[in-house]
């Protein structure tokens, strides 16, 4: 909330509303002047949205992804007018806690992995149909998986034998193909990498990820602020290379030994956050969450 600079009268943006925890801050911070637009595209979290906030005039709830955040802005006539953007990335927990949802192993339940549920195919469809390279590029570039052949190769003989359906079946698979002396030194359950991974895929969560950061620019503000919470490497070094990206200059190379004019669109502000230690205490899944913040700059300063 600090991070945000949360004005009384000003204009918010959730783009991942999940279950409202930000949103209810951001709205004990707004007087009736201000406005919020809560974004996701969970059909449960709009819903809930709904029925927690009904008669908050300041409170608008848009069921989408947060790639479309221009449209969305445009659609609620503030684009170019936010005065603070929040993007808490990856999966709620009441998304983790419902084994219906298929997105956790702890719980036997129907492998989705949707965060859509309306769109795309499941994990279990997904699974039923990758080829094994692209199984292995993956299980490597988005869940970091040093033993991605070995897990690709028996998804591939599982699924001939019966589809791979459920959560419980594919944890197994995973942890039958990850070898004991490994398992037994990595804190990790083995199957915590690959379910990481193919819930990137189905989701595109990357590819989101990259549009709605290019996006957040346009809709803010001049001063207004850009907050994004990941809790993993892959996502935080996106949101880091987007604010270098739109911030510093590209350096100097012998193709190019003057750097071309580069005006800034954001200011970076501060560093690198994550919880200390007490925060970690109370919430056990805040652990690995990295925050950084950035500014829009002034439009009027360019050309």
């Amino acid at each position: 909330m600090d991070a945000l600079d949360v004005r009384d009268d000003g204009i918010y943006v959730d783009a991942t509303f999940g279950r409202g925890g930000h949103s209810r801050r951001i709205l004990q911070r707004l007087g009736p002047g201000g406005r919020l637009i809560a974004v996701d595209r969970d059909p449960a979290a709009i819903e809930h949205g709904r029925e927690r906030h009904a008669g908050d005039s300041r409170m608008t709830l848009v069921r989408a992804n947060f790639a479309e955040l221009g449209e969305v802005c445009r659609s609620e006539g503030v684009h170019g007018r936010v005065d603070g953007l929040l993007m808490d990335l990856g999966v709620s927990s009441p998304q983790l806690d419902d084994a219906g949802r298929g997105f956790s192993f702890r719980h036997d339940g129907p492998l989705d992995m949707r965060m859509d549920p309306d769109s795309g195919p499941s994990a279990a469809e997904w699974l039923a149909e990758v080829d094994e390279s692209e199984l292995v590029r993956v299980l490597r570039e988005y869940g970091e998986e040093r033993f991605a052949r070995r897990i690709a190769a028996a998804v591939v003989a599982a699924r001939a034998e019966a589809p791979i359906d459920t959560t419980s079946r594919l944890a197994e698979i995973v942890r039958d193909a990850v070898p004991a002396g490994a398992a037994a030194r990595d804190r990790l359950d083995p199957a915590t990498r690959t379910f990481q991974a193919v819930r990137i895929a189905v989701n595109d969560e990357l590819g989101a990820l990259d549009a709605a950061l290019e996006e957040a620019i346009d809709v803010l503000d001049d001063g207004g602020r850009m907050v994004v919470i990941s809790f993993h490497s892959l996502e935080d070094r996106r949101v880091k290379l987007a604010i270098r990206a739109a911030s510093e200059a590209p350096p100097a190379s012998r193709r190019a030994p003057v750097a071309p004019d580069f005006h800034p669109r954001l200011r970076r502000i501060g560093g690198l956050v994550r919880p200390d230690e007490e925060e970690c205490r109370a919430n056990p899944r805040a652990r690995s969450a990295r925050m950084r913040v950035a500014e829009r700059t002034s439009r009027e300063e360019r050309p």
